[in-house]
C-alpha cells in the first residue's frame, strides 16, 4: 500500500480516482475547501485544507508520501494569465516541484497535463508527444510550462515525474454525448480508461526521470498517438468513443 498525495482531489477526476484509489492506497487529499464534498467519499482518507499557491502550504506536507497525482489548477481554456493562470497554473507546480525536490520518499510526481499544450495542430494531425509543443490559447500554454517544469526538475534535480496529457475525459457514460463531432469523439476518455492510465503510471518503470504521455481512450480515430504510452507504461486503454456513438460496430 502506498501513501499517494492528490491536489484537486474535489473536482471530477479527482473524485472518481479517490474511489478507484482508496481500496488500495492510503490517500491524503489536498483542496482549498471540502465543504461540498461527498463524506462517504472522504472516509478513510486523510483530508488537508490548504492553498497551495501558498509556499508555507507545503511545509512537511510531503512527509512520509511515496507518489503525488497533481491535478490541482484551473482548467478553463479561455482563463486570463493574471486572473487565475498566474497563481494556479504557473507558481502552484512551481511550489509543488520544489517541495518534491526536498522529499527523502516521494518516488514519482504524476501530473496533469492537457491535450490544449498540442490543441494547436491542424484538427486532421494526429498529434504525438514528441512533436513541438502547440498550444491555441493561454491555458495550453501553461501546460507546456508544467511539462517544461517538471523536465527541470527531473534532470537537474532527481524528481522523476510522467504528465499526462488529458483528453476530453468523461466521468462516466452519462456525461457521453453519441452527438458530438468527430473531433470531440476523437479526444475522448472515459473514466474506466483514467484510472487504468493512472495504475499504470503508478506502477512503470523509466527509462528516464522525465516523461509525457497523451491520454485519450482507444478510440477508431484518435486525436493524439497513444502508441508511446502503450510502450513506455504499458496503457492498454479498452473503450471507443466511436463505438460508444454507435457509428463504428
Amino acid at each position: 500500500m502506498s501513501k499517494i498525495l492528490i491536489t484537486g482531489a474535489t473536482g471530477n477526476i479527482g473524485e472518481n480516482l479517490v474511489k478507484h484509489l482508496k481500496p488500495n492506497h492510503d490517500l491524503i487529499l489536498v483542496n482549498r475547501t471540502f465543504d461540498d464534498s461527498d463524506p462517504s467519499l472522504l472516509e478513510g482518507t486523510d483530508i488537508r485544507e490548504l492553498d497551495l499557491v501558498e509556499q508555507d502550504s507545503w511545509e512537511g506536507l510531503l512527509d512520509g508520501v511515496d507518489y503525488i497525482i497533481q491535478l490541482a489548477g484551473q482548467a478553463d481554456a479561455t482563463a486570463g494569465f493574471y486572473e487565475s493562470l498566474l497563481d494556479l497554473n504557473y507558481k502552484l507546480p512551481y511550489n509543488l516541484f520544489e517541495a518534491a525536490s526536498k522529499s527523502d520518499t516521494l518516488k514519482r510526481v504524476i501530473y496533469a497535463s492537457s491535450i490544449h499544450a498540442s490543441d494547436g495542430y491542424p484538427k486532421n494531425v494526429q498529434v504525438k508527444v514528441s512533436e513541438v509543443p502547440r498550444p491555441a490559447d493561454l491555458y495550453g500554454v501553461s501546460k507546456v510550462y508544467a511539462e517544461a517544469l517538471a523536465s527541470y526538475f527531473a534532470f537537474e534535480k532527481g524528481v522523476e515525474s510522467i504528465g499526462l496529457r488529458i483528453g476530453d475525459y468523461k466521468g462516466d457514460d452519462s456525461e457521453f454525448d453519441p452527438d458530438t463531432d468527430w473531433n470531440g469523439l476523437a479526444m475522448y476518455l472515459s473514466n474506466d480508461d483514467m484510472c487504468h492510465l493512472i495504475d499504470c503510471c503508478l506502477n512503470a518503470e523509466l527509462k528516464e526521470p522525465a516523461l509525457v504521455v497523451n491520454g485519450i481512450s482507444n478510440n477508431s480515430f484518435p486525436r493524439l498517438d497513444i502508441d508511446q504510452a502503450r510502450v513506455a507504461i504499458g496503457y492498454q486503454p479498452k473503450d471507443d468513443a466511436f463505438k460508444k456513438a454507435g457509428l463504428i460496430k
